[in-house]
């Protein structure tokens, strides 16, 4: 029953998306047709058309939204904006707040035939091992090798639980002697029964 509903609610919501996408293509071939009559056209008729004022003679405070009709050909709507950016002292004032105002490209710097350590899909491995293996040299010949005398002192394993009373571990009272206690060993405990 579920599996029945499931299509149906399946084949409903595909007839409307296929509804919706012939309205919006119908919509963008109509828009292509106008847009096709008015490249035709010259830049004075369309404005006269629309009802709209010349984009190179607006002033501060004219009302720009005329020319945001998507029937309005991209060229007038950027000559618009244009002279927009120009009247509008806060849409012309860069403030420095840009995120990607500043030109991030190296080309200034850009020296022809650079030879760089850099390799495709390595990056700069065998440069970086390289120094490694230079720097590794340089401190074996500058350190004398220094044995190692220190030894762990042995402590006896503890394998059966001599008496059933529970194991006191006590605190060390004298600072000096908890430095020198090694460090505790993981016991290993049996119980008989």
């Amino acid at each position: 029953m579920t599996e029945t509903r499931d299509f149906w609610s399946r084949r409903k919501a595909a007839v409307q998306a296929e509804a919706k996408a012939e309205v919006v293509a119908a919509q963008e071939q109509a828009f292509a047709e106008q847009r096709g009559e008015l490249e035709e056209k010259t830049d004075a008729e369309i404005l006269a058309e629309f009802n709209l004022p010349d984009p190179d003679q607006l002033q501060v405070g004219d009302d720009v939204s005329g020319f945001m009709a998507k029937a309005v050909p991209d060229r007038l709507r950027r000559r618009a904006l244009r002279q927009l950016w120009r009247l509008n002292p806060v849409l012309a004032n860069v403030d420095g707040l840009v995120d990607y105002g500043e030109d991030y490209t190296d080309a200034a710097c850009v020296i022809e035939n650079i030879q760089t350590a850099y390799q495709v899909g390595k990056g700069m491995l065998a440069h970086i091992e390289a120094l490694a293996a230079q720097t590794e040299e340089e401190d074996t010949d500058q350190i004398p090798e220094v044995e190692e005398t220190t030894q762990e002192p042995e402590l006896p394993e503890v394998t059966e639980m001599q008496s059933s009373e529970p194991v006191v571990i006590s605190e060390i009272d004298d600072p000096e002697e908890a430095e020198l206690t090694p460090a505790p060993r993981r016991m290993k405990f049996e119980y008989e029964g």
